[in-house]
């Protein structure tokens, strides 16, 4: 049976990539709003806008009465709640604007789901969620490489972003016990694919790296993420909006422990495979790595545990980092016109600045 989804910030990287498999691959439909800021891009769902199952407004998400105006007229039943603002440093130079729209928005959102639940029909209601999209960085630093996050792991957020994202979860939480809004929550570790914005690592590095430009790589490069493929988090937020249990949080992982430095590495011997170096001196582009001063505040390992969601949900990702980092880079390197479209001078250029 198929269900109708309101999505925020569905012309983003994660977002985009939900639509995408959900127009594709399902009988369901999609109203997307998104307010179309910097890392927004319509071009992410060229393939598949003019499908009579999906629907699109720009929209900022900390306008209530035009949401409540989307959620009287569409009936969803199902809310995907991925609108944030997501970028550490960004969030070092700029945190209120996390605060505007990674709780003020929230917030919003959620008290626009519960006037729209409480007007529900008892069957609706039954069948109606509230799906917020997280991230393991609410979790903080873990000190212990033996340790991984788990769904009860105590909240020490080290960032403005990160402290935004778990203001925003205690929220949903906090409606779901107080007003009785059937909620989910998912908590993602690192997300890489197709579409993403040029100011996260492996973005930046693929197109760094083809202009010749020094490759970034804070402190020693150290730091472990767990790196999650995008198609594959895609089907995981499906999963747990039509099967989880309500009141619950699911980590979703990607089962992939990579050092920062070697995610870098991994690029450059890519593309070196694929796209050889013709910048004049560089043979080969780990020669364009370049070791800065570390990120203020910077979290030494994220690791997800993810059997709550093997388990329950019989979810675990398709995508190892070796298949699905090629994929990336290839589509890097076939598309180019996609990143010729979002190249805002400033913003673009601004990649090139180092945080000193």
């Amino acid at each position: 049976m198929s269900k109708k989804f309101l999505v925020t910030g569905g012309a983003g990287f994660i977002g985009s990539a939900f639509i995408r498999y959900i127009i594709k691959d399902t009988n369901h439909f999609i109203f997307n709003v998104d307010k179309l800021s910097y890392a927004s891009n319509l071009h992410n769902l060229k393939d598949i806008k003019d499908n009579k199952r999906y629907f699109f407004e720009k929209l900022d998400i900390s306008n209530a009465p035009r949401i409540q105006k989307i959620l009287k007229n569409f009936q969803p039943d199902i809310i995907l709640h991925l609108a944030a603002e997501t970028h550490v440093d960004r969030s070092i130079d700029n945190p209120v604007e996390f605060l505007k729209t990674n709780v003020m928005g929230t917030f919003v959102m959620l008290e626009e789901a519960r006037k729209y639940f409480s007007n529900l029909s008892k069957n609706k209601k039954k069948n109606f969620r509230f799906h917020h999209v997280s991230t393991d960085e609410v979790f903080g630093d873990l000190k212990d490489k033996n340790n991984f996050f788990k769904e009860e792991t105590s909240y020490a957020p080290s960032s403005p972003y990160s402290a935004s994202k778990a203001s925003s979860d205690h929220f949903v939480r906090a409606w779901q016990r107080t007003f009785k809004l059937p909620t989910l929550i998912t908590n993602c570790s690192n997300n890489y694919g197709p579409y993403q914005y040029p100011e996260k690592l492996i973005p930046l590095v693929i197109l760094s790296a083809l202009s010749g430009k020094e490759l970034p790589v804070y402190g020693n490069g150290k730091q472990i993420r767990d790196w999650l493929y995008v198609d594959d988090h895609a089907k995981a937020l499906l999963q747990v909006a039509l099967y989880g249990k309500i009141g619950e949080t699911y980590n979703i992982g990607g089962h992939n422990e990579v050092e920062n430095i070697e995610v870098v590495k991994k690029i450059c011997n890519i593309l070196d495979k694929l796209h050889p170096s013709k910048i004049k001196g560089v043979k080969k582009y780990e020669q364009l790595i370049n070791f800065v001063d570390d990120r203020p505040g910077h979290d030494e390992r994220y690791a997800i545990d993810a059997t709550k969601i093997k388990k329950k949900l019989k979810w675990k990702p398709h995508e190892t980092f070796e298949t699905g980092i090629k994929k990336t880079v290839k589509w890097y390197l076939e598309n180019r016109s996609w990143y010729d479209k979002i190249k805002n001078v400033n913003r673009y250029e601004r990649l090139g600045v180092i945080r000193k």
